[in-house]
């Protein structure tokens, strides 16, 4: 699945991108869990938990409750704050209900990545809750956007364990935070400055588990388009067991629009924009880190 999107029904977005999205089951699970949606100004990957088909229904609503917000130019963490907020309603009402039974446990992981505006500059909202993850591949930087919400990743923080160990720890799937399954959902927000060349990889853990973010920089600087990246870190996970179900998608910013609406930076894959300011946050309840082009 790919597209290339340059209007909204509200205006020009500030930033034109491609994208491209894969979901698999993988080889081992009955069932495909995972739960996708990449209509902008949204990208959202959603990995569902619990009975039955609990986790199914459970990413679902989180893609349903996000598609609300396609189509429009741009977003805010205001608004993505409230999509998660409903999401969350409806999966604990569904635990709760005369369906309960069936559906006690029901969560789901959400990662996103949204293109916004503030103060006439572009930006990446990117949002996390659990172990699924954002990455970004940028002019001089490749960085995983998001912190995993689990317990080997409280151990890194420690010092206890290495990457390596972590890699191969018994305990690597624990999650400390989801949307439902009994968990206190606090999300975290991140606004990155925007730049033409960008590639952001939104994915669940049965791609990150899989293939090493070594390889993964590897696919999303090489590539000739998102699609190419999409197929080709497919068949990684595949190729490496794919013992989980794997969701993916590729965005990559073709030009961002900054300040002067006239203005476009179209620059190559990789190049920078010259100025990066950064911006005064209006009515933004969560906490939201801002980070300048380049931060580590």
């Amino acid at each position: 699945m790919s597209g290339r999107e340059t209007m909204g029904p509200t205006g020009r977005s500030p930033i034109e991108v491609a994208v491209a999205s894969r979901s698999d089951v993988g080889l081992v699970r009955a069932g495909n869990e995972d739960s996708l949606l990449a209509a902008p100004p949204v990208f959202v990957v959603a990995d569902g938990m619990g009975g039955h088909d609990a986790g199914e229904v459970a990413s679902a609503i989180v893609v349903e409750e996000f598609g609300t917000l396609a189509g429009r130019a741009t977003v805010g963490v205001p608004q993505l704050a409230e999509a998660l907020e409903r999401a969350g309603d409806r999966i604990r009402a569904l635990s709760a209900g005369h369906h309960g039974a069936g559906y006690r446990g029901a969560g789901t992981t959400v990662a996103a990545a949204a293109i916004s505006e503030v103060d006439g500059s572009a930006y990446w909202i990117v949002l996390n809750l659990g172990d699924s993850r954002v990455y970004r591949a940028g002019a001089d930087v490749f960085e995983q956007v998001s912190v995993d919400h689990s317990f080997v990743q409280e151990l890194l923080d420690r010092g206890e364990i290495d990457e390596a160990t972590a890699r191969v720890h018994p305990q690597r799937h624990v999650i400390t935070r989801a949307l439902g399954a009994g968990s206190d959902p606090d999300p975290d927000f991140w606004l990155i400055p925007a730049e033409a060349g960008d590639r952001l990889l939104v994915c669940s853990d049965g791609l990150s588990g899989e293939v090493p973010d070594d390889r993964i920089e590897q696919v999303l600087r090489e590539a000739v388009d998102v699609e190419s990246a999409c197929a080709d870190l497919l068949e990684q996970a595949l190729d490496a067991g794919a013992r989980d179900n794997v969701s993916l998608i590729v965005v990559e910013a073709l030009a961002v629009r900054c300040g002067d609406p006239a203005a476009e930076d179209t620059a190559p894959r990789g190049a920078h924009r010259s100025e990066d300011t950064a911006p005064r946050m209006h009515d933004t309840a969560p906490r939201v880190r801002v980070q300048q082009a380049g931060d580590r």
